[in-house]
């Protein structure tokens, strides 16, 4: 008889990690961990959890901004592709990525399907859900003029956090499956504390987590 494959959660910091492990609530299929912040740190420190045991999918998971219109604070969305949102060149003509640079892809893929089932799942547990594109990026944006500049270059760019291209680009590596979902704690743009909700989003990341432990 096969045993069934973990579920590798990655999160960022402890506060996150901690939110998770509430909604899993001892639920033994899914094994979550705490990399740090941004790309860089993320990816190393996935890859290396990937070489320690067999995962079936990577599920990068955690707070983030989300943009004006397309997420609304306290909202989950889930992403249909990883964009590594700043990694490419700056020209006088504007920015130029990676892919349009020909050095490579600054995009990664996420399967359809299994956007569709985490979403379905959410929506039909009256879970306020997004999907479209998370951006990675190095730099946290606080500009409107930044803000604006991403949307326009990225029209389905949906929500704005630090680690997921890296996340993903480790579990390719791996030839394993890997999906952002991210609850939203504040709008992409100047950064106004005042208006975060990062405890009512860790809340929401949480109840999320109650719903995936039973589907996935």
């Amino acid at each position: 008889m096969s045993i069934k494959q973990r579920i590798l959660i990655v999160t960022a910091v402890d506060a996150e990690k901690d939110a998770v492990l509430r909604g899993l609530n001892g639920n033994e299929n899914f094994h979550v961990i705490e990399v740090g912040v941004g790309p860089i740190e993320a990816a190393a420190r996935t890859a290396i959890a990937l070489t320690k045991e067999n995962y079936s999918l990577v599920i990068n998971a955690g707070i983030a901004g989300g943009f004006t219109g397309k997420a609304d604070i306290s909202s989950i969305v889930v992403g249909d592709s990883f964009i590594a949102a700043d990694l490419g060149a700056e020209t006088e003509h504007g920015f130029s990525s990676l892919n349009e640079l020909g050095f490579g892809s600054s995009i990664i893929d996420v399967d359809q399907h299994l956007v569709s089932k985490v979403y379905r799942a959410l929506k039909n547990s009256q879970i306020p859900v997004n999907k479209g594109s998370i951006l990675t990026i190095s730099t946290v944006t606080g500009s409107k003029e930044t803000t604006t500049e991403l949307a326009n270059r990225v029209p389905n760019a949906t929500a704005e956090a630090m680690e997921g291209y890296g996340v993903a680009m480790a579990a390719k590596q791996f030839n394993i499956p890997a999906i952002e979902v991210r609850a939203i704690s504040n709008k992409v743009g100047p950064r106004n504390k005042s208006e975060w909700k990062i405890k009512d989003a860790l809340q929401s990341l949480e109840a999320t987590f109650q719903i995936l432990s039973e589907v996935l």
